[in-house]
Formats: structure tokens, sequence, C-alpha cells
């Protein structure tokens, strides 16, 4: 195998793994695919470092380490699983180098999240059933339907519109809030709380705080702690926004 071969491979490696991690796979699962497709093409003493923002990864027999900034990252799980049946293949003999960096470069290209409609009419939906789920009543369903499909269609725009993440979420939860009051104080609900619960559950970042928990249990402390923080904020932006709307009604 030539140097130009084992670059290739280098670039495969770092290209699998920056679509995993922007994806919102687990640390420990972009680091043992990284090393499984680099081992499946006869590179054994490879090295990888993970963190939410960065992949670090050195090939002994090259003396060299190749860095990638992670800048944006989402929840994609198919992006995930159609990487990890790239990597399958790899490790069986299906595919080489080049045929795997060209799916790759497709799967990076290729947009596989719902249209914004859905994921609004899904929030939403899942706002009413939350509601039930914590006990509430039937008579509160729609409007914790209507109260959660706003406030997601309302972080999404504020994402777009302002890249701090946290601020968004701040501002949702405000909205959420004050679509709640309004149904109460007007009699078309009766329960505030449970609108509230149920309304803020699609904001919850529930993955983000599973991500981190298996990362700490998996050893990668850096990226567990990250992970954590970053769910930490979230909640607090949520709860915070939330706050402000008891303080004032």
């Amino acid at each position: 195998m030539d140097k130009k071969q084992q670059n290739e491979i280098v670039e495969l490696c770092l290209l699998a793994g920056k679509i995993m991690l922007q994806s919102g796979a687990e640390t420990y699962r972009v680091e043992d695919t990284m090393t499984r497709i680099a081992a499946s093409f006869g590179i054994e003493e490879t090295h990888s470092y993970v963190t939410p923002t960065g992949i670090i990864f050195s090939v002994d027999q090259l003396e060299t380490t190749r860095l990638i900034r992670i800048l944006d990252r989402s929840t994609d799980l198919q992006k995930v699983t159609m990487v990890n049946s790239v990597s399958r293949k790899i490790s069986s003999g299906d595919l080489t180098h080049i045929e795997a960096l060209q799916e790759l470069k497709q799967i990076d290209a290729t947009k596989h999240a719902y249209s914004i409609y859905t994921q609004v009419i899904a929030a939403a939906i899942a706002s009413g059933c939350f509601l039930i789920m914590f006990n509430g009543g039937w008579y509160d369903f729609v409007p914790a339907m209507i109260t959660g499909g706003l406030g997601y269609l309302s972080v999404v725009y504020f994402q777009n519109l302002v890249e701090i993440k946290f601020f968004a979420e701040f501002l949702s939860s405000l909205i959420i809030g004050l679509l709640s009051v309004l149904f109460v104080t007007t009699g078309i609900g009766l329960e505030l709380d449970k609108i509230i619960i149920g309304s803020v559950m699609p904001l919850v970042p529930g993955l983000l705080i599973t991500n981190a928990v298996r990362d700490l249990m998996a050893g990668h402390l850096v990226s567990g702690l990250s992970k954590g923080a970053e769910a930490f904020l979230t909640a607090f932006a949520i709860g915070t926004g939330i706050a402000i709307v008891f303080s004032f009604s």
C-alpha cells in the first residue's frame, strides 16, 4: 500500500467519524468505527481521540496526525445507521476504500431529516401525549398540542436566527409559558402545569443526556462531562424561560 492510498484511508476514517459525531452518535462508537475501518484496510496502529467539538486521528506508520473541527451537531440517527452499514461492508470486504469514500460523501451531502412541517406536527402530537402521560386531562390535550407545536417551531426559527443555541431554547420556553398562561386565562385550558410540562418535553435534551451517561460509563470522561454540561445548560435555559413567565403571572 502506497502513501497516497494510506492518506485516502485516513480521509475515509475521518469522514466517517465526522458524519457520525455530527449526527448524534456516542463518542466511543465514533472511535470504534474509525479504528475498525482502518484495521479493515490493513492499518493497525491507529489512535483516535474524539470530543463533541473535534476529532484527532493519528496513524503511527504515517507519522502524521489529522484534526477535524466539529461546529454543528444535530440528531440524525439514519446517517449513523448508514455509516455503520458502510463500515460493515468494509469489514466484510465488499467495498474498496475509494467506493466507501464515495458512499460516505453521498451520505454527508444528503439531508435525511424530516421537513420542518413534519417535525412541528410530530412535536405537537408528542406534547399532547406527554400531557396525558403526566396525568393531565383530555380537555388540555389540544392546548398542549398547539403550545408544543408552536414552541418547537419557535426554537427552529430562533436557531436559524441566532447562533447561540441556549438563547433559542430560552425564548422558545418563554413562548410556551406565555401561550400556556393565555390558554388557562381564557378558559380554554385548565391545568397550567400539565400543559407546560407536556409542551416543553420535545425540547428536553433526552438523547444528549443518554449519550453523556453512556460516554461516562465507557470511560470517555471529557466527552461525557461536556455533553452533560450542554444538557444541563439546555435544561437551565428551558427552566429559566418558564420561571420568568411564572414570576409575572
